[in-house]
């Protein structure tokens, strides 16, 4: 009896183990060599790469197709998608990666299924989805299912924003409803010369407009990171890729009901930064590199630029200060001399919410002398995309820093964080200057009759330039009025702000009830 027993087991067992061979084989090895050519990894090898060694767990591993209509006798092992779970760095993750050897990676409706309950057990326990996507779009053979499958999905990402961090790799095509996944997630990280990403491809664009465009001009990786911002990353390869999603996750939480993890730095908390002396240059009119400030300041000098080649105006980023993750935000005064426009706008205020979500602090580093003025600017909607900026520091409650290092002028001083709009503490260098607009402009217009008046046009412009200068660019008018906490010394800019990050540590602030707030979109 038992031996019958044990043979019955032995027969099943064989059984599951061709069936999960068949499905690890994916579509089997000459698809897998042709995708090797092309220099990517398959689903699962990206798996393996993502996760710590021997942590991975698979779910759905037998999932089938409906196998109806046009899909009946077609061969899809595991739906064309990886979905399981495992660790990163001993942290749980949940993770789906799309089968391109598997009927391109399209989605059908059991295919977005998986896809879903991964989605649905991260948000359950509270860990970090990550989707790797590599797939040619909608399953065309399953018609409406696959386009409900795309809903299925497109739903949970909406409905677990801000619950748990949702990232995204393209590390293939990703065309037509497909790209809406990606977009509604924190980041998109894209490969080099192998991921694309748009909404109808190139041989759809000639048909209608006759416009002529390869894959890589319309949405290759350069094009997302550096003229859309539709991207967050750009790396050379698939591995690439997959280690900066496992740097990126170091900064983060696993989700919105905690704080991101402290990082020991043997980087003393009490470390000067005399550099900043040399680095900053107190000519208003002269460009310097923030980048290097936020490299003086950080543990390690150890920055993660979020979106670097696009809006390039706007710097944000995550970094740590005395061992907490902090998301940094700055204006660069080597680009545009750090002016805010519709893109630097956009691209700040959709950081700072990112940052609130999941509890990460928020360093605020002013040099602007405002607004982008311009015609082109206006008719775009500067006013709406500037409000976002306004709102979304408004919005935040997690611990809020500026520094102004050198100058803050007009409606720009309060979209970069100012006391009223919510800064817990508000720290300026000696050479920072608050103030409507700049003393140039200032001066014509207040002096205006005088200078028209004067014998002298000139020299009594410049006695008013100069006289505004000393009685407004500096920043003991604001903080004699409160609105800067303290006046610090360059050298000290490190240990002041650990000081102030650890003060804020415990920080709770309870705002009115609503069902959501309606942000200037």
């Amino acid at each position: 009896m038992a031996d019958n027993a044990t043979f019955f087991f032995q027969e099943k067992i064989a059984e599951m183990l061709e069936r999960r061979k068949t499905v690890q084989n994916g579509g089997g090895a000459e698809r897998i060599q042709k995708h090797h050519d092309a220099g990517k990894l398959t689903a699962r090898e990206r798996i393996l790469e993502l996760l710590d060694e021997g942590s991975f767990v698979e779910l759905g591993a037998f999932v089938e197709h409906l196998e109806t209509g046009l899909m009946e006798g077609i061969q899809a092992p595991g739906e064309g998608v990886v979905t399981g779970f495992g660790t990163v760095d001993g942290r749980k993750v949940c993770v789906f990666s799309q089968d391109f050897t598997v009927l391109g990676g399209s989605l059908g409706k059991m295919h977005a299924s998986k896809i879903g309950k991964v989605m649905d057990l991260a948000a359950r326990v509270g860990c970090p989805i990550i989707g790797l996507n590599d797939s040619a779009g909608a399953r065309i053979q399953e018609g409406v299912d696959s386009l409900s499958g795309y809903g299925e999905v497109f739903y949970r990402n909406a409905i677990y924003s801000g619950v748990v961090p949702q990232i995204s790799a393209i590390l293939g095509p990703c065309a037509g409803g497909a790209v809406y996944s990606p977009a509604l997630t924190d980041f998109i990280f894209m490969a080099r010369g192998s991921s694309f990403m748009f909404i109808t491809g190139p041989e759809v664009i000639k048909s209608v407009t006759r416009e002529d465009v390869s894959f890589e001009e319309l949405g290759g990786a350069d094009v997302h990171n550096k003229k859309s911002g539709v991207a967050h990353f750009e790396y050379d390869n698939d591995k690439a890729v997959i280690a900066g999603i496992r740097d990126l996750l170091s900064y983060l939480p696993s989700s919105a009901t905690e704080k991101p993890a402290l990082k020991p730095s043997k980087d003393s908390k009490s470390r000067a930064t005399p550099e900043l002396l040399k680095i900053v240059n107190p000519d208003q009119r002269k460009p310097y590199p923030m980048i290097d400030v936020i490299h003086a300041i950080v543990d390690d000098k150890t920055f993660l630029e979020v979106q670097p080649e696009w809006a390039k105006n706007m710097i944000c980023g995550f970094a740590r200060l005395g061992g907490r993750s902090v998301g940094i935000v700055a204006n660069n005064p080597r680009q545009m001399a750090g002016v805010l426009n519709i893109d630097a706008s956009d691209k700040a205020a959709r950081f700072i919410r990112t940052c609130d979500c999941y509890n990460v602090p928020i360093v605020t580093l002013v040099d602007v002398t405002g607004f982008l003025p311009g015609v082109a600017q206006e008719h775009q909607g500067i006013i709406r995309h500037g409000a976002k900026m306004l709102y979304a520091y408004a919005e935040a409650t997690v611990p809020k820093i500026t520094l102004i290092v050198r100058k803050s002028y007009g409606g720009a001083y309060l979209a970069m964080n100012s006391r009223d709009m919510g800064a817990d503490v508000v720290l300026a260098f000696p050479s920072a200057a608050v103030a409507v607009m700049g003393a140039d402009g200032a001066a014509n217009i207040i002096y205006r009759r005088e200078i028209l008046n004067s014998s002298n046009p000139d020299a009594t412009r410049a006695s008013k330039i100069a006289e505004y200068k000393t009685a407004f660019d500096n920043p003991y008018v604001a903080a004699a009025r409160g609105y800067i906490d303290d006046v610090i010394q360059p050298e000290q800019t490190r240990v002041q702000l650990i000081l102030h990050l650890e003060m804020l540590e415990g920080k709770a602030e309870s705002r009115p009830f609503k069902k959501h707030g309606n942000i200037p979109l």
